[in-house]
């Protein structure tokens, strides 16, 4: 299972081998959760196998137990590039693409999705999301976009593509897990396939998730407002306890 303490490498290390490299050209900095070429998802490799529920399991024909996030969900693999000296995936940043298991591990310890430092501030959780994905007034939120420490808001917020350097902020005084999104499979003429492409989130609980494979952990928030980002900022900076 899933330890935000340990290395969030999933697979065995005979599969993907660690080695530190010189940090090659590249912007200055970048999200910790963007996927970089040369890590690309893994084959399939899936199998439906009867549980003691009486229903049909997803699982990987090798299976490693990290192959499951904490809630016993089955994650996409990807394979994953050597790290630079300062810690940091190396390769050119695919910026429209989140690596899957490190968007699991920001998201599951509410991590900073730029430096993995931990993401909460006085005034409570950070997220960032598209200008265009909630509507103002919106009695809900759930947001695939890990969290963002203070100091890392700006970066973020020009770096993304998706926020387009006009996000919509949102502070959280609690966000929950709720779910994933992902891949349902089930048995076809060519057996194991895709019968289900990646829609609204499936929450925990759902009796689809035994037969899904996610990509993406969903949070909700919960006790939010949405903020300025300057005025957000000169918050955090005259907070005083």
């Amino acid at each position: 299972m899933f330890d935000p303490s340990l290395p969030y490498s999933p697979y065995p290390s005979d599969r993907r081998k660690w080695r530190t490299v010189p940090t090659p050209i590249s912007p200055a900095l970048v999200p910790f959760i963007t996927q970089r070429e040369g890590e690309d998802a893994a084959p399939d490799n899936l199998i439906l196998l009867p549980h003691t529920d009486g229903q049909l399991h997803l699982h990987y024909l090798d299976e490693d137990p990290r192959d499951r996030n904490l809630r016993g969900v089955l994650w996409a693999r990807c394979s994953f590039n050597p790290l630079d000296g300062q810690g940091q995936p190396t390769g050119r940043p695919q910026w429209k693409l989140m690596h899957p298991y490190r968007q699991m591990m920001t998201m599951q310890a509410l991590r900073c999705q730029i430096c993995t430092n931990p993401a909460r501030t006085p005034l409570g959780l950070i997220f960032l999301t598209g200008p265009h994905d909630h509507s103002s007034g919106t009695a809900e939120v759930l947001t695939n976009q890990p969290p963002v420490y203070a100091r890392h808001l700006r970066t973020a917020a020009r770096l993304c593509p998706h926020l387009d350097d006009n996000p919509t902020v949102f502070l959280a005084q609690s966000a929950p897990l709720y779910g994933t999104t992902g891949t349902l499979y089930g048995l076809g003429a060519d057996g194991v396939q895709p019968v289900a492409q990646p829609g609204p989130p499936l929450p925990y609980g759902h009796p689809d998730m035994r037969c899904f494979l996610a990509s993406q952990q969903i949070r909700r928030l919960h006790s939010f407002r949405t903020v300025d980002l300057d005025e957000l900022l000169h918050d955090l900076r005259t907070h005083t306890p």
